[in-house]
């Protein structure tokens, strides 16, 4: 009779997969390491009569390392392990002598069944164990196939019986990419971490140096932790202000409104606005809205998203979970769970694993509602072709488990449950009410159907009152209106969860490595864990990382560049040290301040040069002027608000024609004229700098007018015309050169529809679509998307007489 040895990845498991294939008629015995059982029944194997030995390995049976000399840290120089330095294989663990126990197991067999885990590690193990076995099996007959491989998701008896009759091959190049990621990590991290234990070794007194250790994954993810770090040591508060309101909605419940700006960022603003609508008395109701909506039910679940949970809401750290998950799965109660996978294949039996829950004490109506009325299908996710999504397989107490392993488990079977559950619905009321010029919300929620929730109440939508019933055109009393001043908070040290996140969305380890890295991090006293399960860097952590950041680079690059400090010419003042900030012209082009060492982009493909000396109201950055020739754009900007915008409507790299400051005379504001005549979102600014070949440009598109040449001063008026509401223009010529009629100087008219302004204006670089540049002799006209439409003003772009009248202008 010939005997067919199989091999599972740990002990337990192979006494489950042994029990379900010999339906439990099996002997057992210890190996000759102590450690390991063989369990042995009989059955037929390839049409014939067999003898079956399960046994097991304990993990990886060898590991990779330095031959013996390298291993010396005095003798051999940290560089060598890069490259001249062989490796070989050896025992992971001598003492279990694992090569021998499989010898001795393995001889005299004819097949090989490699029930390993499925996984990148478990087809590396099928190949050490093949180098141990293959030797001393029996020969084969013709070519006969001898070596066979298992593949399956979880320990039930459909799982195992159903991998054992579809046996594949063991795939040779995922073994091999594990090959090359061990070669790599050894080498890279012995060599750092040799370098830097011997660096700092007896240079501090109060430094534990035995061993500072360097990862290619621990290292970056410890990165993440340190970075965080710095944010929250370099923020700096910011106050704000915000309008609350309360009105009442009958006698004995009141409404809090929120204020639709959200904040203000300057107090005499938010003054402004309270002194608006703190005498009002009622507050108007401007719209209603009930809409139905619908909370989605969670994907199913992977493990990346179950070491998400199970540290933030469970408080079991990323380690100890997995063992957890992992013991679960070889005592039979849950799938895999190690999987990418977030999409359940077509053909997966749902119904199988719900019915075993049809009876838990916890969630049988749920359950038994499901199988009754009908599941809906889980929402399709991401399949990574690796595992189905972690899925309980069989039911389980808490007195069966154990709290820790309760805990994880009631989640997974949990979240299964939600995912062929029905989405949460619930209408939405809105009401938008108007108290003066400013306009408040109100929203509230009502369940319609709780769908998920019921299973994973922590999702349900939070319980709110109630709203009125009302329309538009209706009053309500305000009780109370008042100014809030607020400030910005820092963000918090990063949690495991968050950590988790950072580590996939970048691709730093995998599902089954991630916790062992930020495992790493806390053991080598890189972290701590602090409360809620946050990680906060030690000073040793803090140092090693800030000294990635600069180990040697600036060595490196200073001997073919020069440092910032030494380049450039300088240009203007710096806001905060007031000294003279260098000009760099290389791209990108960008001004630097060496006191300060700070660096400020700068508008690219132009020239850039000073701009009369004039400051910034907000920091005191001296302005400059880009320029994109004689016949483009031209705009003054503010190195600081450039980089920093300093409102909400603002984004990095815009100039003052884009900047909604009420007051300052080189901002929107003040120069704005109307929209633009041939893209939507732009605004008609006047270029202070053209005269006297006088400009209005977009600032959005690349539309130019060209006006009033010869005149030697244009202004933005604080009139507005009445028939497009465009700011008007106020210019004055030399009587030698005004081409107005009777010999005039001046004049003030609206630029769009001024008869005497319209010879006086040439558009270029894009086609015009206002009337003024159609229809005339001689004329061709315009391309422009929405012909016949008069462009208006933003209310920011004009120009009011005073401060407040100002802030007014540019807010109401």
């Amino acid at each position: 009779m010939r005997t067919v040895l199989m091999v599972a990845e740990k002990p337990s498991l192979a006494q489950s997969i042994a029990k379900i294939l010999s339906r439990g008629n099996m002997s057992s015995r210890k190996g000759l390491n102590g450690t390991c059982s063989v369990h042995e029944y009989t059955g037929t194997f390839a049409g014939q009569p067999v003898r079956f030995k399960m046994t097991s390995v304990c993990g990886h049976v060898m590991t990779l390392d330095f031959l013996g000399k390298y291993n010396k840290w005095d003798k051999v120089d940290p560089a060598e392990l890069f490259s001249q330095a062989p490796t070989e294989k050896k025992e992971a663990n001598p003492k279990l002598n694992m090569v021998k126990f499989l010898q001795v197991e393995g001889k005299g067999c004819d097949y090989i069944v490699l029930w390993l885990d499925c996984d990148k590690e478990g087809e590396n193990i099928c190949f050490e164990v093949l180098d141990a076995v293959l030797p001393i099996m029996n020969p084969t007959h013709g070519g006969e196939k001898t070596v066979f491989r298992a593949r399956f998701s979880s320990i039930t008896d459909t799982d195992i019986c159903a991998a054992m009759a579809r046996l594949g091959e063991p795939d040779h190049n995922e073994a091999l990419s594990v090959d090359a990621r061990q070669e790599l990590d050894l080498r890279i991290g012995c060599a750092f971490t040799r370098f830097q234990t011997k660096y700092f070794q007896g240079k501090y007194g109060n430094l534990d140096s035995s061993l500072i250790s360097f990862g290619p994954c621990q290292t970056p993810t410890l990165g993440f932790c340190v970075e965080r770090h710095d944010k929250i040591q370099s923020f700096k508060p910011e106050t704000y202000w915000v309008l609350q309101a309360k009105v009442n909605a009958d006698k004995d419940r009141s409404l809090l409104l929120d204020w639709d700006r959200v904040r203000v960022f300057d107090r005499e603003i938010a003054q402004m606005f309270l002194n608006m609508t703190k005498l009002e008395k009622e507050a108007q109701v401007e719209a209603t809205s009930r809409k139905e909506k619908a909370k989605q039910r969670p994907l199913a679940l992977n493990t990346v998203e179950m070491l998400r949970v199970a540290s933030s809401s469970l408080g079991m750290g990323p380690q100890h979970a997995m063992q957890t998950a992992e013991r679960l799965y070889t005592q039979g109660y849950i799938s895999y769970p190690r999987t990418e996978t977030t999409h359940y294949p077509e053909n997966f039996d749902l119904k199988g694993p719900l019915r075993q829950q049809a009876n838990h004490p916890y969630w049988a109506d749920t359950v038994k509602r499901l199988l009754t009325e009908g599941i809906n299908r889980p929402r399709k996710g991401h399949d990574a072709g690796d595992h189905p999504p972690i899925t309980p397989m069989r039911s389980a107490t808490e007195a069966e488990l154990g709290s820790e392993a309760w805990r994880l488990y009631e989640y997974i079977t949990r979240h299964f449950i939600a995912t062929v559950s029905y989405d949460c619905k619930y209408l939405q009321s809105t009401i938008s009410f108007r108290i003066g010029p400013e306009h408040f919300t109100c929203t509230g929620k009502t369940v319609i159907s709780p769908g998920f929730t019921e299973i994973m109440p922590w999702q349900s939508v939070p319980l709110e009152e109630s709203l009125p019933t009302c329309q538009r055109g209706d009053t309500f009393a305000v009780s109370e209106i008042k100014m809030l001043e607020k400030q910005t908070n820092p963000p918090d040290y990063l949690t495991e969860a968050e950590l988790i996140t950072l580590m996939e969305k970048h691709g730093i380890g995998t599902d089954a490595s991630i916790p062992v890295h930020i495992n790493n991090i806390c053991q080598r006293n890189y972290v701590t864990v602090e409360s809620g399960r946050r990680l906060k860097p030690t000073n040793l952590g803090i140092v090693l990382v800030h000294g990635y950041y600069k180990i040697g680079m600036d060595e490196l690059m200073e001997v073919s560049f020069s440092p910032l400090a030494a380049t450039g010419k300088p240009l203007s003042r710096c806001g905060k040290c007031h000294r003279f900030m260098k000009y760099i012209q290389a791209k990108p082009s960008r001004l630097h301040c060496s006191h300060c060492d700070e660096t400020y982009t700068l508008p690219q493909n132009g020239t850039i040069k000073l701009y009369k000396e004039l400051r910034c109201p907000l920091d005191d950055f001296e302005l400059v002027l880009w320029s994109s020739g004689s016949r483009g754009k031209s705009y003054p900007l503010c190195p600081y608000c450039a980089n920093h915008p300093p409102f909400r409507d603002m984004k990095k790299g815009m100039g003052c024609n884009e900047c909604t400051h009420p007051t300052c005379q080189h901002s929107l504001s003040m120069l704005g004229i109307g929209q633009c005549v041939e893209c939507e979102s732009g605004v008609l600014v006047l270029d202070p700098t053209s005269g006297p070949k006088w400009k209005v440009a977009c600032n959005k598109c690349n539309v130019v007018a060209h006006c009033f040449e010869n005149a030697y001063r244009v202004r933005v008026s604080v009139d507005t015309c009445s028939t497009c509401e465009a700011a008007l223009l106020a210019v004055d010529f030399n009587k030698a050169k005004s081409p107005l009629p009777g010999d005039e100087t001046q004049h003030t008219g609206c630029v769009f529809c001024d008869p005497i302004f319209q010879e006086l204006v040439e558009l270029k670089h894009a086609a015009s679509c206002h009337p003024m540049h159609r229809g005339g002799p001689g004329r061709r006209q315009g391309r422009g998307r929405a012909r016949g439409r008069r462009p208006t003003v933003k209310p920011s772009a004009r120009r009011p007489k005073d401060k407040m009248s100002a802030l007014a202008a540019y807010f109401v």
